[in-house]
């Protein structure tokens, strides 16, 4: 194919992954009830299941003051005339993008798929389950970690009595996006390093040597997509560390399995 045949055959990739972006959007956009309601005030509310479980674990050390409360002390308000449509589009091509997550990475691959060898083709399936489980996980923990973490710091931090919180429905709803879709694109870490390793990029040694490094790294993302306390920090950190951790056993498989075919061409 040529340059031109190959941007043709990309722009057919994209035209499909944004058709199903918008299909999943749709669904999202006639399940507003829920998609709101539920999904997106889910960490508003006290009964939320994160503050349930947190406000028992507090309860077991006597902190019950953190996390155990009947009301989170902040209200919601939509100032602009567009304002509540606005976010029930951008809200439903969010979910869209969530919901066909998988379908866009199988395109992704289809592009990619004819310059490789066919032993390289047969795990596609494998790629596509892994990244889009990988992905979806992270989606959980950004929303039932991060967010209510997030949530309830921010709105309950005050500089003064006299100032109540009244925040813009665009600043609440741009939070719980920001920490679900930055959550599932770091949990994407080992697919990547798997990758960097295929094309030399990375090796598992240059990932032991640099795991001090790496440490500070997860620790400033910890700390731009979480609370400034440093418990949220931590509860943040550990599961990006472990990741790190899995992702230098992936680089080290990978290594291994090319070496071994290279003794098997050298014979």
């Amino acid at each position: 194919m040529s340059f031109l045949d190959h941007l043709e055959d990309l722009r057919w990739h994209l035209l499909r992954a944004t058709l199903a972006i918008l299909v999943g959007g749709a669904i999202a956009f006639a399940m507003k009830s829920f998609i709101f309601d539920v999904v997106i005030f889910g960490p508003k509310r006290a009964d939320f299941y994160t503050y349930d479980l947190l406000c028992r674990i507090s309860e077991f050390f006597n902190m019950q003051e953190s996390f155990c409360f009947d009301e989170l002390p902040f209200r919601i308000q939509s100032r602009t005339m567009a304002g509540q449509f606005s976010a029930h589009i951008w809200t439903s091509i969010t979910a869209g993008f969530i919901l066909a997550f998988p379908y866009v990475i199988y395109q992704f691959w289809a592009f990619i798929a004819p310059g490789l060898q066919s032993t390289e083709k047969k795990s596609a399936r494998g790629f596509i389950f892994v990244t889009s489980f990988l992905f979806f996980l992270g989606v959980l923990f950004g929303y039932y970690v991060i967010t209510p973490l997030s949530v309830n710091f921010l709105g309950s931090y005050t500089v003064s009595e006299v100032v109540f919180n009244d925040f813009d429905l665009s600043s609440y709803i741009g939070l719980v996006r920001a920490s679900v879709i930055a959550s599932g694109l770091i949990f994407e870490l080992p697919v990547i390093i798997y990758f960097l390793t295929k094309v030399g990029l990375v090796t598992p040694e240059f990932l032991r040597k640099n795991r001090k490094y790496a440490l500070v790294f997860i620790l400033i993302i910890s700390a731009l997509i979480t609370p400034p306390d440093i418990a949220s920090q931590v509860i943040v950190a550990i599961p990006v560390l472990v990741l790190y951790e899995v992702s230098i056993f992936i680089s080290r498989f990978v290594v291994r399995k090319q070496r071994k075919k290279e003794k098997q061409k050298n014979k």
